[in-house]
């Protein structure tokens, strides 16, 4: 396989799962974490190692290392690993799908942004996605009339907290997940619910039309569940752990214990709560952008904008959905081509650098 994205967390699962099943690794790529990509290296003897930056190079005990976006490209090409593993963060992990599907592999997909910015331009029969919650409501279906997909969520670092509090949050507050420990993006995306948005347009262009939404569940045992038309609902219950959608990614059949079961006796009961505007305010456009998904990308430009200046302190928490929102009603022109695609985002991310929303 083709492992982009080896030293997050989904990387590493990854990894765990190969060494299980015996599975060949044939291209290495990572960001910055080059003491991590060694041990990697060391373990499962890549071809081929490709890093972020250049002056991170020497420091990769490999003898063939490449650098950027365009080596990752390039390596896509030119392997023979039939299968694409992505797990890059954001916009940036796009190209990298598109160019495994133009030469015929299949891609497990973790990179959100991939279908959230181009699912209309994307043959979803290529992808498996790695995600709990499609993997989940994958797992679930059935040859029967489907009433709605529901998937869960955390709730994120700030679910019981007071909401007049919500304005003063700091990057450091963002990132205290009650369940796990993720990266810095997706945990931001968390607390404002905009990962779970993110699912749920990508629930829509992996499963098609229909009627998707989202719940808390805060023990994050019950991944996805579906409401049939008969008035019956089944629910997918996991450990949380990336091992179990990943496994059946890389292996169909998947015939093997990979998780202890859940002990229903142990857990005593379940926790359920509605996600709210107030708490999320980005949930008020949920339904519009299910209607018109091919806006995605606009929204995922917004986002990643949002959350920089975040970053740097330029606007608080709440303005991150604000911000959003608003990208969102200005920008309403969806794209014709995957051209567009990448056009708009620049077109929004442009607008933002310079915009005080």
């Amino acid at each position: 396989m083709i492992l982009l994205g080896s030293t997050g967390s989904i990387g590493v699962n990854t990894l765990e799962v190969a060494k299980k099943f015996n599975l060949g690794v044939e291209v290495l790529v990572a960001g910055n974490n080059i003491e991590l990509l060694n041990k990697q290296i060391k373990e499962h003897n890549p071809k081929r190692v490709v890093v972020a930056n250049k002056e991170d190079t020497n420091r990769v005990n490999h003898s063939s290392v490449l650098y950027g976006q365009e080596a990752i490209l390039r390596v896509i090409e030119e392997s023979n690993s039939k299968l694409v593993v992505n797990a890059l963060v954001g916009f940036l992990g796009l190209r990298p799908t598109l160019s495994a599907l133009k030469y015929g592999k299949k891609v497990a997909l973790a990179n959100k942004e991939s279908l959230v910015a181009c699912g209309a331009f994307i043959d979803t029969n290529k992808i498996q996605p790695i995600d709990s919650e499609h993997f989940g409501l994958w797992y679930l279906m059935q040859n029967r009339p489907i009433e709605k997909m529901i998937i869960t969520a955390s709730g994120g670092a700030f679910r019981d907290w007071e909401i007049d509090k919500l304005k003063g949050a700091t990057l450091a507050d963002t990132q205290k997940h009650p369940n796990w420990s993720m990266g810095q993006k997706i945990t931001i995306d968390s607390a404002t619910m905009m990962n779970k948005m993110f699912e749920l347009l990508e629930a829509r262009w992996l499963f098609g039309e229909g009627r998707y939404d989202a719940i808390i569940e805060t023990k994050s045992l019950i991944h996805a569940l579906i409401d049939f038309k008969d008035g019956s609902t089944t629910a997918h219950f996991a450990n949380a752990s990336m091992q179990l959608p990943i496994a059946f990614a890389l292996d169909g059949k998947m015939q093997e214990n990979i998780l202890p079961h859940v002990d229903l006796l142990k857990i005593g009961s379940l926790e359920f709560r509605e996600i709210t505007t107030e708490r999320y305010p980005i949930w008020s456009i949920k339904e519009e952008l299910l209607k018109n998904p091919s806006l995605g990308v606009v929204v995922n430009a917004a986002n990643e904008a949002a959350i920089e200046k975040f970053i740097s302190k330029e606007i608080g928490f709440m303005d991150i959905a604000k911000t959003v929102i608003h990208a969102y009603e200005k920008f309403d022109t969806p794209p014709k081509s995957i051209d567009d695609i990448f056009m708009i985002d620049n077109e929004v991310r442009s607008y933002l650098k310079n915009e005080h929303i």
